[in-house]
């Protein structure tokens, strides 16, 4: 903490290996950031996607933050489904805060914190796929923190809003951190390319293949509006 950047914060890596005096919080700084994405609705900035592919290499690293497993799979399991799980909070947060300030959201002014045109793109994209802009959402950036509030807005039936809400937790975070973490390992075994050496690398590519749908669906709806 004491060589603190400011860039730390868009680094996935500053979030996996935080320690406060030599007592490591990764997997509790992961666990915040994802239910924060739409819990807090500051997904917009937060390392959603990135940050789960590098906790799927560093699983055994985080989970021994809570408690040492020597059997590999064991750890990703648990890293995963506790991951999956801070992501449902966080929707339900985000269904329940809709449901109640919907007309409160609309006509609240743009911030740092919030923009309304995230909003009204989300809506769209909830109108276009139904309830099965849970999942899509989950791997979006924007979309993903709005989604479950547009959810509320719109008054989407609670069991229906739960099973996509569930479902769609389960998918993205097995998915993406399994992928690390078993990626990482048949790169290494294999072709001796250690992951953990092209981080940067990753984040990149990672992001670029997250954001690229979401500047091409706002693209998209701006030249309609012109």
């Amino acid at each position: 903490m004491n060589d603190f950047d400011w860039k730390n914060l868009i680094d996935p890596l500053f979030y996996i290996h935080f320690d406060i005096n030599g007592i490591k919080l990764g997997v509790y700084i992961v666990l915040f950031i994802v239910f924060a994405e739409t819990g807090l609705f500051a997904g917009f900035f937060l390392p959603g996607d990135s940050l789960l592919f590098l906790a799927g290499i560093y699983s055994r690293e985080l989970i021994e933050n809570i408690l040492i497993i020597d059997n590999d799979f064991v750890n990703v399991i648990l890293l995963a489904t506790l991951v999956a799980l801070s992501g449902i909070l966080g929707n339900i947060v985000g269904y329940w805060f809709g449901s109640k300030s919907g007309y409160y959201l609309y006509n609240k002014e743009d911030s740092f914190w919030f923009k309304k045109k995230y909003l009204v793109q989300s809506k769209d994209f909830f109108e276009k796929y139904g309830g099965k802009a849970i999942i899509f959402a989950r791997f979006l950036p924007i979309f993903r923190t709005f989604a479950p509030i547009v959810a509320g807005i719109v008054s989407m039936e609670r069991k229906k809003f739960m099973f996509y809400n569930i479902l769609s937790s389960f998918i993205w975070s097995y998915t993406l951190i399994f992928a690390g973490h078993y990626l990482y390992g048949f790169l290494l075994d294999n072709y001796q390319i250690d992951l953990k050496q092209h981080i940067e690398l990753i984040v990149l590519i990672l992001v670029g293949i997250t954001i690229l749908p979401v500047i091409y669906k706002f693209g998209k709806k701006t030249k309609e509006e012109v």
